[in-house]
């Protein structure tokens, strides 16, 4: 008898829905390829032409019009160009060079002109018969600002008529007419206004942008005049409502400018202008190095600003830093292996200017120099006129190996600012080891005071009140921080030990929570070496912590000069003055003992405790500037304490009648 066989139960397994893709069309032929004719594709994608639809891609028409103008310049057909901004979003420019060609096209049976404006990757820049060097053949062109206009309008005299034609995005309105007969005139004038369909309705034109733009383009040709007008609503801040832009010493000028107000290392910067092997261009350039700036690198090919550079920039920079090192391996040794890229250019203002045929751009938007070759040729030719500088310049060549040596200490040992950082971060200050500290937590009744050697230093620690007086000695005279390069400062170790004592950052970044006492004192020996070094501290302050200050933080100590006793009466003077008037009260004139204290150091702890350090007896002096007295004081601050020796002499010849002969002695 077979035996019955079980059957397993099946699980029906519930079945996934999908949803079926939507199906765009039934079939995909060529009836569905777009084609895009004459300007469409601009008004279609503008990005792809100007790099977006903001208030930059904008600018970059004006740019392109203008830069059309200055082709016009650097081909020596025109000296003068006209930038005239009529309304928030209206703009004229004009040269006086050829005009736009208005006769009729071979192929197109049309005007030039019309074909120009109309026609993407046309005119007279393909070949180098009309221009030696333009803006290259990766530029948008004259067409996509037309395309991108709600109107333009052009106006070109040439051949002695003056022709205009009218366009509105992208299309002519009108043929080209004469208006004018017999006339001298030469030059092309364009009207345009970008299109809100595109860049919207809330986007306007910036005086600013274009006023910077036209002033940049006269410094990079000083044989051009850029004549400059804006309607007085239209201004801002430094923007004129009228300017003739020409500067005869072109991008000397421009640095100059730019840097303000920092003052160069070098009086002469390297400065060089020449052509590129085989009349395939020419370059100018300029650096200068500086004590404390930001860095500035402007780069231009074929007067067009190159905003990220390209191969132009990294040659020159490449050039500039090799012909440094091997010159300074020649002489320094191992020491120029420590200096690299950033300790060279770190702090340091350079303007390149290139003219060459044919340059290659990265984007339609001309923001970066793709030439390799180029690149090549101007890294050879700027080494070799480097190299020139360097051995004909040998005290600027020191100074310069000096300033980036400097650099690089500071960049390896890692100090200063750094140190600070990292110390707050970690909640733990690392103090100076000579740093005599108060006891009580917090900085509420606390003082430091900063005093002028070891010798003083060990008076104080012995007369102060161990609770809440601090003592920090200083090593004679801190360095003048007013004239000292900035990577001086801050391989100062007195500096160093300093800011590390006051546990709060310097400048913009101080903050009153952070600083570890509520009193900085300043007290220094009562003689004229006590109030230069005084001085010096006190410009210290007003340089690196300017808040500090105006927070009422900072005070001055005023010590005796002189003891005057007699028998078991004892006075303490500051001054002659007060000798004379402590002599005559207290005294009625009889014969005292009269000692001259040579320092803080030679006074016993007591004493400096009685006269100068306990607050009830002490006189302190605040340290404050009035609001209305802060541009007089930086003015007698630079003077008094910069770098130019011909402002102290002037303020001594101006001030030298006011003081008494005797005086001097």
């Amino acid at each position: 008898m077979a035996k019955k066989t079980k059957r397993k139960k099946t699980v029906k397994k519930k079945s996934l829905k999908t949803k079926p893709i939507k199906k765009t069309s039934s079939a995909y032929t060529a009836k569905d390829i777009e084609v895009l004719e004459g300007l469409e594709p601009v008004r279609k994608r503008p990005g792809m032409y100007i790099g977006g639809t903001d208030i930059i891609a904008m600018h970059h028409l004006v740019s392109e019009v203008l830069d059309n103008s200055m082709d016009e310049v650097v081909a020596g057909h025109a000296d003068k160009v006209d930038v005239k901004l009529i309304d928030n979003l209206t703009i004229e420019i004009s040269d006086n060079g050829r005009g736009i060609p208005v006769d009729k096209h071979p192929k197109f049976k049309l005007p030039a002109v019309e074909v120009i404006m109309t026609t993407l990757h046309s005119g007279g820049k393909f070949s180098n018969n009309n221009y030696k060097t333009s803006g290259g053949l990766h530029g948008v062109g004259v067409s996509v600002v037309n395309a991108l206009s709600k109107k333009l309008s052009l106006e070109i005299a040439r051949d002695k008529k003056v022709y205009t034609q009218n366009y509105s995005q992208g299309f002519s309105k009108n043929k080209l007419k004469i208006i004018k007969k017999g006339s001298i005139r030469k030059g092309t004038k364009i009207i345009f206004s970008p299109d809100p369909e595109i860049f919207g309705d809330d986007i306007n034109f910036d005086s600013a942008i274009i006023y910077n733009m036209a002033k940049a383009k006269a410094y990079l040709i000083p044989d051009v005049e850029i004549n400059w007008t804006c309607p007085k609503s239209l201004t801002k801040k430094n923007i004129p409502t009228s300017d003739k832009l020409h500067y005869s010493d072109g991008i000397k000028d421009y640095l100059e400018t730019l840097s303000q107000p920092h003052d160069p290392i070098f009086d002469e910067a390297f400065y060089f202008k020449s052509d590129l092997d085989k009349d395939e261009g020419s370059i100018e350039g300029i650096i200068n190095w500086y004590d404390a700036i930001e860095p500035i690198a402007e780069s231009y090919c074929n007067t067009i600003k190159t905003h990220q550079g390209g191969t132009h920039e990294n040659g020159f920079k490449s050039a500039v830093f090799k012909a440094f090192k091997e010159f300074s391996k020649l002489k320094y040794e191992r020491k120029s292996s420590q200096i690299n890229q950033e300790d060279l250019f770190g702090s340091s203002g350079s303007i390149l200017s290139i003219f060459i045929e044919n340059p290659e751009f990265q984007g339609q938007t001309k923001e970066k120099l793709s030439s390799v070759e180029a690149g090549r040729k101007i890294e050879s030719k700027i080494k070799q006129l480097f190299e020139q500088w360097l051995t004909t310049k040998t005290k600027s060549a020191e100074n310069l190996f000096l300033y980036a040596f400097n650099r690089s200490q500071i960049r390896l040992q890692n100090k200063s600012d750094q140190i600070i950082d990292r110390n707050i971060k970690r909640k733990k200050i690392t103090l100076p080891g000579k740093l005599a500290d108060c006891s009580i937590d917090g900085n509420k009744g606390t003082e430091i005071f900063l005093v002028e050697g070891d010798s003083a230093g060990g008076s104080a620690k012995q007369a102060r009140d161990r609770q809440n007086q601090a003592i920090l000695p200083l090593r004679g005279k801190i360095l003048n921080v007013i004239s000292a390069a900035r990577d001086k400062v801050n391989a100062n170790q007195e500096i160093i030990d300093l800011v590390q004592a006051l546990g709060c950052k310097r400048g913009e970044k101080y903050s009153s929570k952070d600083i570890r006492y509520e009193k900085v004192i300043i007290m220094t020996d009562a003689d004229v070496d006590g109030a230069h070094i005084a001085t010096l501290l006190m410009a210290f302050f007003y340089s690196e912590f300017p808040k500090l200050i105006d927070d009422g933080h900072l005070y001055l100590s005023v010590p005796p000069l002189f003891k005057i006793s007699k028998g078991s009466r004892i006075f303490y003077a500051i001054n002659e003055k007060h000798r004379d008037q402590i002599i005559k009260k207290e005294f009625k004139g009889a014969e005292v003992e009269v000692n001259r204290f040579k320092g803080l150091g030679e006074m016993m702890p007591a004493q400096l405790k009685e006269t100068t350090m306990s607050p009830e007896n002490r006189i302190l002096l605040k340290i404050q500037i009035a609001n209305k007295d802060k541009k007089k004081t930086q003015k007698s601050v630079k003077a008094l304490m910069g770098k130019n020796p011909e402002l102290r002499f002037k303020f001594i010849t101006d001030n030298s009648n006011k003081v008494a002969a005797e005086s001097i002695l």
